[in-house]
């Protein structure tokens, strides 16, 4: 394995997108995990709902990543090129796609059928009734999150990082707020439970809309992208996009079923096992935090460093990232092992929760190590590099064969300890690790645009 870049120039440029982006998702962590602490004083049983019915949610707003991560490794390439007008029409297709998404596949079903969609996690009922109230809020956020979100992704790949920032922060106390008025029943509100909380939210993303859709259609310069610009022609990019963000999109709907598939099995082993799981996962997202920004500022570099022409140069920037993402994930780590007591004791949960969710975070200290190096490769390097197919493949393999089968075995057949199952869950997450070393070593998920 090769050293560090020794040009300050590129730490600088890193440290200018993944910063930010790493306190854009502490403050979304934030509302999470007040959310969780707001709902959790109702009960595990509204805890567990709003967790169950946040899975079906999930895997819009992963598709969304997806589909936004796709076109983002095309922005930054063109963007590197300084060619604006394909720039414009692959964000134009993105959009498309969102929008598609968005009222067909998630607002319908959330609108028509939210029983039988709580009724894929769980069979508890009363979990399922209050998971159907929460339901009724959310229809708008699929359309006003999806545009936002993907918005955010293209501004991030033209270098602008500040403003989505501003927006997150602006968002953290609108749902704070709200949430907990309408919750409670304070300041004269009527007191809603799980439907106070999604109020709060649903207000929080229209705030988001406003904020960063409304800069990106009728301020932002550099880009320069419309709303008429929604309606022009881009078919002759549509190969190009189909070719390089296609997969990341089915990866990344392959990683949100993955996710469902795992909420289903912990939802059948039972609502405490749930209730546990959502307090680690808030937890586990804190101490990635400064990944999930590295990963982003890996593909954008790289995207960029390609767009040049660069290939040497990316490939010394690659083996850069790599060690970044092992040395974040072991302090990740450390942060998991020294606050857990604290966190967990935050809750209003029982004793057996309380047991539970103490196993679940050794579990996590241990995967989030690899879950930080395969994060740093998938999502970003090799993301940003166009080697998407080779990506989608290995998420179908290890998570479909390997870490959904095992998982549910050890949950529902073996009744492993907590530890055990939630290792088996995340198997996938050690072995991509290992292989995309070697991906990156071969130096084969270097892919140029037909435009180049």
């Amino acid at each position: 394995m090769r050293g560090f870049v020794k040009e300050k120039e590129f730490y600088k440029q890193a440290a200018c997108i993944a910063i930010p982006i790493s306190l854009q998702s502490v403050i979304t962590i934030g509302v999470s995990m007040m959310d969780n602490i707001m709902v959790g004083a109702l009960g595990e049983t509204a805890l567990s709902a709003v967790a169950l019915a946040n899975q079906f949610i999930g895997i819009y707003q992963i598709g969304c990543m997806g589909i936004g991560m796709g076109a983002s490794v095309l922005t930054a390439r063109f963007w590197g090129m300084r060619d604006i007008s394909s720039l414009k029409k692959v964000v134009t297709i993105m959009f498309r796609i969102c929008i598609g998404l968005a009222v067909l596949v998630f607002m319908a079903p959330t609108l028509l059928i939210p029983d039988r969609l709580m009724g894929i996690y769980t069979e508890e009922a009363e979990v399922i009734a209050q998971g159907v109230l929460y339901y009724r809020w959310m229809v708008p956020c699929y359309l006003l999150h999806g545009l936002t979100l993907t918005s955010t992704l293209i501004l991030r790949s033209a270098g602008q990082v500040r403003i989505p920032l501003a927006s997150s922060a602006g968002a953290f106390f609108v749902n704070i707020f709200f949430n907990y008025i309408f919750i409670f029943g304070k300041l004269g509100a009527p007191k809603m439970g799980v439907q106070g909380a999604a109020l709060g939210t649903l207000l929080a993303r229209v705030f988001e809309f406003v904020f960063i859709c409304g800069y990106f259609f009728g301020k932002d310069q550099k880009i320069g992208y419309r709303i008429k610009d929604l309606f022009g022609k881009c078919g002759s990019l549509l190969g190009e996009y189909i070719r390089v963000a296609l997969p990341v999109v089915v990866s990344d709907t392959l990683l949100a079923l993955g996710n469902t598939a795992v909420a289903m099995v912990m939802g059948r082993i039972g609502s405490g096992f749930v209730s546990a799981n959502s307090i680690t996962a808030v937890i586990q997202q804190i101490s990635t935090v400064l990944i999930q920004g590295i990963c982003h500022a890996g593909c954008i570099i790289t995207g960029h460093t390609l767009g040049r022409g660069e290939q040497e140069k990316a490939q010394e920037q690659a083996w850069t990232f790599l060690w970044l993402g092992a040395i974040v994930g072991a302090a990740g780590a450390g942060i998991i092992l020294l606050i857990r007591s604290y966190v967990i004791g935050f809750y209003n949960i029982t004793p057996e929760t309380k047991q539970i969710a103490w196993k679940l975070m050794d579990a996590i200290a241990l995967i989030v190590v690899f879950q930080s190096v395969n994060g740093v490769m998938t999502k970003g390097v090799l993301r940003g590099g166009g080697d998407t197919r080779f990506l989608m493949v290995a998420d179908v393999l290890f998570l479909w064969i390997v870490s959904v089968p095992l998982g549910a075995l050890a949950g529902l057949y073996w009744h492993l300890d907590a530890f055990w199952i939630y290792v088996f869950l995340k198997l996938d997450q050690v072995i991509k690790a290992v292989w995309c070393i070697f991906r990156l070593k071969s130096r084969k998920w270097i892919k140029m645009l037909s435009a180049q």
